[in-house]
Order: structure tokens, then C-alpha cells, then sequence
């Protein structure tokens, strides 16, 4: 369990982290969510005692990180995947670290293992692929099998069938019981490993709900519908209050009423409905739309910043 309580952070008169407030519950995957600069890595940083709070607090089941008798086996977290001796190999790094807390050789080995390094284990870290330093991140944060994990963007660098394996290992921690917290920039991926998510921005909390809580909620939620008399029911739609759009094969997506009403509605006025077929809000568009107002890195459009000065090269 991770709970975090009037959370604020400043670095000088930069507000990193703003009276942030939430928690994180074992058993589920929780994914942590903002736009750039939004505070998350400060957050996470907080939560592992590596950042202090210039008010508030987080405790973990219950404690301050700093009361932590034997760290590396209450709570693992990957933060900075580069975060290891270049000159020193996949099993030396994991083997100090054991060390420390006096883990077993033979847990070095299982976790190579586990997460694909075996192979390359006494190769210096320095020569490893984005990937493959996150795959030792990984080990590293499970090697004192804590209760509590912590993930900053674990899927960098790794190819589909990686990121397929961080997401079912995901997955199998939280249904151990354990806490799971993840933040990540993948809302595609984030949607399928993801029970609940925490959004913020410019440090704040913005929402803390469900997946499908925050599908539901969406207003990019629309009906998909296909008719012989599609100008007939447009117009119909738009007379009931709805925004319809023209797609380029026929159909309309229509928002503001749902699929019960727009059958009804064309039922009454005998138009026939080829499709009618509710359409979900992805995460993304769900994140977008919360976090529009949030965004502290914003690119203009291609037509709004042409790439040259107008002078022929």
C-alpha cells in the first residue's frame, strides 16, 4: 500500500508536486499518468525517499521509505534503467545488491533468468541495449521479492514480445498481492496492463478511478451508424441535440445520445439501420481530453511553424 497525503515538492519557485494526494492498493496494477512535467517522476522519486517533500508526506504499508529495516525487500523499484556501473557486469550489479541485504546467491541467478539476461550475465552493463538495461532494472527490483514495486516507463527500448512480458509480469505481481504502480507515456499499453490509473498534471491529481470508470465517463464516446437514409437520420440526430460526423465509408459517428436512443429515434421515424454499434473512447483520448488544460509542453502544428525561413537553400 502506498498513500500519499498533501504531497508537495518545490525547487526553488518551481512547483514540481502541488498538495498531490492518492493511493495505491495491492492486488491491482495501477497506472501513474500526466502529460511531461506533470510531476510523476518527482512523485515516484518522493515515494523512495531519494526526493524530500518540502511538505506533506507518502508512507509505504504504513511508513516513511527512511524506517525501512530492510529496503530492498519491502519495496523494488526501476526508476532510471542506467542507473548501474557501466564497468561492472549484469551478475556483479545484482549480486552487491543481494549483498546488502543479504539475499541468497542463488536469487541472482533465478532472477537472471526470469527476466532473459542469463545468457549475457557477465557482460559489463556498459555494452547493454536500452532494453537489456531495463530487463536488469527489472531484476533489481524484484530481487528482494518486496511487496511494493515501483516502475518508471519499464517498456523503453523493449521490442513487442518485451513489452508483452513486462505486461503479463505486471499482471502476475499485482495478482500475488502485491502493490504494483506504473507510469508510463504508452496509453495503448497502459489500457491493457493497467486496473486503475492515477492522472495528474502540473502536479496536481486530475483524477484517480478505474479504467473502465474513466472510459465510461469520456466524452469521445460515440455510436458508429450505418444507414441506407443516412441524410434522413442526420438530420434527425442533429434535431435531437446530437453531433454527427460524415465518415469517408457512408457511416456517421454520432455523439451525445447512445445507441438506444438513436434506435428509437430512427424506429419513430422509419429510417433503417444497416449498423449500430457503440464505439469506446481509447485511453488515449480519454487522457488527452482530462489533461488538455495540463499540458506544459505543447508543439504547434506543421502549418502553424514552417520548418524554414522562407530563404531558398
Amino acid at each position: 500500500m502506498i498513500e500519499a497525503e498533501g504531497l508537495t515538492k518545490h525547487y526553488g519557485t518551481k512547483v514540481a508536486v502541488d498538495n498531490l494526494s492518492f493511493s495505491v492498493r495491492p492486488g491491482v496494477v495501477t497506472g501513474f499518468l500526466g502529460p511531461n512535467g506533470s510531476g510523476k517522476s518527482t512523485t515516484m522519486r518522493m515515494i523512495m525517499g531519494l526526493d524530500y517533500p518540502t511538505r506533506g508526506q507518502v508512507k509505504v504499508n504504513g511508513k516513511s521509505f527512511y524506517d525501512a529495516h530492510w529496503p530492498l525487500r519491502e519495496v523494488g523499484a526501476l526508476l532510471e534503467a542506467r542507473a548501474i556501473h557501466p564497468g561492472r557486469s549484469a551478475r556483479a550489479h545484482l549480486l552487491m545488491l543481494a549483498q546488502t541485504s543479504r539475499l541468497p546467491k542463488r536469487r541472482v541467478d533465478d532472477l537472471l533468468e526470469l527476466v532473459g539476461l542469463s545468457a549475457v550475465a557477465d557482460q559489463r552493463a556498459g555494452r547493454f541495449s536500452l532494453g537489456m538495461g531495463q530487463r536488469l532494472g527489472i531484476a533489481a527490483a524484484l530481487l528482494g521479492d518486496p511487496g511494493v514495486l515501483l516502475f518508471d516507463e519499464p517498456v523503453n527500448g523493449l521490442d513487442p514480445d518485451g513489452i508483452r512480458w513486462v505486461r503479463h509480469l505486471l499482471k502476475g505481481l499485482a495478482s500475488d498481492g502485491r502493490t504494483v504502480f506504473v507510469s508510463s507515456h504508452l496509453m495503448s499499453e497502459m489500457a491493457l496492463t493497467a486496473d486503475e490509473v492515477i492522472i495528474i498534471g502540473r502536479g496536481h491529481l486530475i483524477e484517480q478511478t478505474s479504467i473502465d470508470g474513466l472510459l465510461s465517463r469520456s466524452s469521445m464516446q460515440s455510436v458508429r451508424v450505418r444507414s441506407p437514409q443516412i441524410d434522413a437520420l442526420r438530420v434527425a440526430l442533429e434535431e435531437l441535440g446530437a453531433t454527427t460526423d460524415s465518415e469517408d465509408d457512408g457511416s456517421l459517428t454520432v455523439r451525445g445520445v447512445d445507441e438506444a436512443a438513436i434506435g428509437d429515434l430512427a424506429g419513430s421515424r422509419g429510417i433503417v439501420l444497416h449498423e449500430l454499434s457503440p464505439q469506446t473512447a481509447s485511453l488515449e483520448e480519454a487522457f488527452m481530453e482530462l489533461t488538455e488544460g495540463s499540458l506544459e509542453y505543447r508543439g504547434a502544428e506543421l502549418s502553424e511553424a514552417p520548418l524554414t525561413d522562407g530563404t531558398p537553400s
